[in-house]
């Protein structure tokens, strides 16, 4: 072999009694095979065999599996956000002449999808509320293909009745979607209370870094996650396998990072419930939050992800308040290691329930600083409130 061919051909190493704790990285767009009749007949490895790098390595298959198991699902699938995760299971399953009922507190870039590129691809989206089963069912219709929720919901975080939900739109030949982002898997399974299809954003508490993007798909039918999985390949979407071995190493302390993160949600909630700039809090934990009750009955967990609602003429000084924070960073997201607050407006995404009042929601994500800083803050931004 010539010096220029060792240059390119990757000499085999013994593999044998090796063993790591880490997941290896494969990366791969060329998956070679032994011969000529093994690639003739690539097609009949499956979907768990590997035939191009598009379709998953490895390191991919393994955070699936992993992914798989805490849902329990007949199958996951990676995507590159978690919007992506929510606009594929949804256009892969829909067709023109198809209507889809999405929660009014969905997320608002999957109802800027539907309101734009699901009614460009002649598919009907219609918004029920998404506490009143009696709303959902009134509109469902014979086309009607998926019902579309969210719980807890986008900012104002209801708790909906997932069971009940299910059979209403079961018995009408729906299927049921949900983005499980808020609660993940650690709080709750949607597939097991009759979910068909479930979605989160791995961007958040699964990474936990706040340094990538990427979305998964779980099904509880292998059939219905196959044909996703083949609507995928036809538009070319796939994920880094640097970036699923990053998940892969942020799920590792994934369980302590959820559960310390709520137990600081719950103390600096009980600094912020009774000052006078501030007129309420959502949280499904609390009593007082939207669907406590179906909390209770159908999560494990919650998130350290909660809603300020400041009192009337409290936001004139927010700015200022804002500014005091030292510890707490403003930005979007959640679920790193970093606390973060970001003003949210949502009137212009809800058309069933309008917002009373002004149209300003705090949401607060607590991360892993130290108790008495995150403290710190809290009392500082209220100083400055009044």
């Amino acid at each position: 072999m010539k010096d220029q061919t060792r240059c390119v051909v990757a000499p085999e190493v013994n593999e044998s009694g090796y063993r790591s704790l880490a997941p290896a990285v494969h990366r791969a767009s060329t998956i070679v095979f032994k011969d000529a009749a093994d690639y003739a007949a690539r097609s009949e490895r499956g979907p768990d065999g590997y035939s191009y790098g598009l379709y998953g390595t490895p390191t991919t298959r393994q955070l699936e599996a992993k992914l798989n198991g805490l849902a329990r699902a007949a199958r996951t699938l990676l995507v590159p956000s978690g919007q992506a995760a929510n606009a594929v299971a949804a256009m892969a399953l829909l067709s023109a002449g198809d209507h889809v009922l999405l929660a009014d507190t969905t997320y608002p870039v999957m109802r800027a999808l539907a309101d734009a590129d699901m009614k460009r691809s002649g598919i009907e989206p219609e918004y029920f509320n998404p506490t009143s089963l009696e709303d959902l069912a009134g509109r469902i219709r014979p086309e009607t293909k998926l019902v579309w929720c969210e719980s807890p919901g986008s900012t104002t975080l209801e708790v909906q009745d997932l069971p009940a939900i299910a059979e209403i739109a079961h018995k009408a030949g729906a299927l049921v979607g949900c983005d499980n982002t808020w609660a993940t898997s650690l709080g709750c399974k949607p597939i097991s209370l009759g979910v068909d299809i479930v979605t989160e954003a791995l961007t958040k508490y699964a990474s936990g870094h706040s340094d990538l993007l990427m979305g998964a798909m779980s099904f509880a039918s292998d059939d219905i996650a196959l044909n996703v999985r083949d609507f995928m390949g036809r538009i070319g979407i796939g994920v880094s396998p640097d970036d699923a071995a990053l998940v892969l190493r942020g799920m590792e302390t994934m369980a302590l990072r959820f559960n310390h993160a709520a137990e600081g949600a719950r103390r600096l909630i009980e600094r912020l419930q009774n000052h006078p700039a501030v007129a309420n809090i959502l949280w499904p934990p609390l009593e007082s939050s939207p669907g406590h009750a179906l909390w209770l009955r159908d999560f494990t967990g919650a998130a350290g992800v909660f809603t300020v609602i400041l009192a009337d003429g409290a936001s004139a000084k927010l700015d200022d308040a804002l500014g005091a924070l030292k510890t707490f960073a403003i930005g979007a997201s959640w679920g790193g290691t970093r606390s973060l607050v970001a003003p949210m407006s949502i009137g212009h995404s809800r058309s069933v329930g309008q917002v009373a009042g002004e149209d300003l929601f705090l949401r607060f994500s607590v991360g892993l600083e130290a108790p008495e800083d995150l403290d710190a803050d809290i009392e500082a931004f209220l100083a400055v409130l009044g």
